[in-house]
This record gives C-alpha cells, structure tokens and sequence, in this order.
C-alpha cells in the first residue's frame, strides 16, 4: 500500500494486535482492487493492471496464510486458554471465524488459479470472468463481517485480557512466521 500523509503509521511486532487491524486494511484494499479488475478480465491486461493483479495475487499468496497463522495459532489458543467469562462466550465465534478462514483459502486457491491463467493468457473468456467476479463477490461478504467481528469485537477483547508478555510472545511468533529475528520485539 502506498503512504498516505496525516494517517496513522503501521504497528509493528511489539503491537501484534495492532499488526493484525493493519493486516485487514491490506486486504481490503487488495481485494478492492482485484473486484476492479475483474471488472475487465476480458480484456487483454495492460501494463499496470498486470502489475496490480500480480500483486494482489502475490498478497493473498504469501501475506494471508501467514495472517491466519498468526490468529489461529498465536491470538486464538491465548484466547481459548483465558478463563474469563467474555472470552468463554466469544469461543463460538472464534470457531467461526476458523471456518471462515478455511472457506477464504478456497475461493483465494481458485481466484488465484484464475488470475495465474489470465496472466497466461493476457485475458480470460466470458465464464472465467464471471465466475472470478463471482468468488470475489462473495469473498467481500464474507470479509466484511469477517473483518468486523474482528476488528470491534475479538482484537478489543485481546487488548483487554492478554498480559503484556502474551502479546510480547505473540509479536515473536509473527516475526518468526516472517523469517524475521525474534528479538525484533521488545
């Protein structure tokens, strides 16, 4: 994503949560952009369009296994292992979000098998189009209120249960998912 002046910066490893709320801008502004260009999949790609669509794809490739690493196996055990109450009822939806999470990997394999074949081919046919249009349509609604539970409910209870050290040990855990020095985090 491109500098905006004036906006927040970043989080970085020592605000895992933090990290994650910025890890959804990104897919956001990554899905936005292939929805826009899916809008002309039958027409052969033009330079930038081209970049942008290896881009986004190269994104969910790499970036989002990595992010639901990161809830599944850094943020959501802490959470599970929490005796209180609010997060006992949150349980449920944490299970959800995890299918949630499956159901996204499977429509990004196959809007990913697509966007390869375009690349390919420079375009794709009338069916392909629409069936990209139409994967990507429902990947949006599933984000939406993926992302939302998310971002109001789960990552505020998480700022409020974790300890400092939890959230210290989560930061390492993403750093290292990243091939990046534990001792990036303080």
């Amino acid at each position: 994503m491109f500098l905006q002046i004036g906006a927040k910066p970043e989080s970085d490893f020592s605000e895992p949560l933090g990290m994650l709320g910025d890890c959804h801008k990104r897919i956001q502004f990554f899905l936005k952009d292939l929805m826009r260009l899916a809008e002309i999949a039958e027409q052969p790609l033009d330079a930038s369009s081209r970049v942008a669509l290896e881009r986004a794809l190269r994104y969910f490739q790499e970036s989002g296994p990595r992010h639901t690493a990161d809830e599944e196996e850094s943020l959501f055990p802490r959470l599970r292992a929490s005796k209180d109450v609010h997060v006992q009822q949150a349980l449920a939806t944490m299970d959800a979000l995890e299918a949630d999470h499956q159901r996204a990997n499977a429509a990004h394999d196959q809007v990913d098998a697509t966007g390869r074949h375009w690349l390919e081919r420079g375009a794709i046919g009338h069916d392909q189009a629409e069936r990209l249009r139409s994967l990507l349509l429902d990947l949006s609604e599933l984000y939406k209120h993926h992302l939302e539970v998310e971002d109001t409910e789960l990552f505020p209870a998480a700022r409020a249960l974790l300890s400092v050290h939890d959230k210290a040990q989560m930061g390492r855990e993403m750093a290292k998912r990243r091939g990046l020095s534990a001792d990036i985090v303080k």
